[in-house]
């Protein structure tokens, strides 16, 4: 969405309309919150390419917003990010809920480097920026839920993934079309799958969540 002012006014409208369509009553001192964070990313994002996104009202609808809208499918307090970037949908759902405990994993440095910074700038106390390929990453514990934003398969997330969540666990793959989401013809028998289209306020795209829980 793009739009003719990107004052700090339209962008607090924009999220507290937006979070409110969500169904969600999000704090107004966590929504200035979620605006600082993007104010950090937008800087960071003039050296480092953080985020293609660079309009200051879509950084609201592209970002906090669709990734508020997983909020509802998140399972327990455990949450890993695979390929969290510049924090997303991590940095989010960490101050939209304090209670949870985000691990964010990227392997690239310099993402981890800015997450660190916002941790620290915004004393998020419960996320865990880690610089490691999913792969090789070996947690002291597993996880309730894995979210992701990332562009590899699901099948392919899951073969990567398999050894740091615990069963029974939800997976939530963040999509665009329909049918993009419904590549998961080669899951093994034991996972329950299931679909959910989303719509994310002022955000003209489609949206979708392939949704994945391993049977205990």
């Amino acid at each position: 969405m793009r739009s003719r002012y990107s004052d700090k006014s339209r962008r607090e409208t924009l999220l507290h309309q937006g979070q409110k369509q969500l169904g969600l009553a999000i704090p107004l001192a966590r929504q200035a919150l979620m605006l600082d964070y993007l104010s950090l990313l937008a800087r960071w994002n003039q050296v480092h390419n953080l985020t293609a996104v660079t309009d200051p009202d879509e950084m609201v609808t592209h970002h906090l917003l669709d990734c508020l809208s997983i909020y509802p499918f998140i399972n327990g307090v455990r949450v890993l990010d695979i390929g969290t970037g510049g924090g997303l949908p991590g940095v989010p759902l960490a101050i939209i809920d304090p209670k949870l405990e985000l691990t964010l994993v990227d392997g690239r440095g310099k993402k981890i480097e800015f997450l660190r910074y916002v941790k620290s700038k915004l004393a998020l106390k419960n996320i865990i920026p880690i610089s490691s390929r999913i792969e090789n990453f070996r947690p002291a514990e597993k996880f309730d839920t894995l979210v992701t934003r990332a562009v590899a398969t699901v099948p392919t997330l899951l073969s990567l993934t398999a050894h740091v969540f615990v069963k029974p666990s939800r997976f939530v793959f963040m999509k665009g079309a329909v049918e993009e989401a419904m590549n998961t013809a080669e899951l093994a028998a034991d996972w329950k799958i299931s679909h959910q289209q989303i719509v994310v306020p002022y955000l003209d795209a489609q949206r979708h969540l392939v949704i994945i829980e391993n049977r205990a």
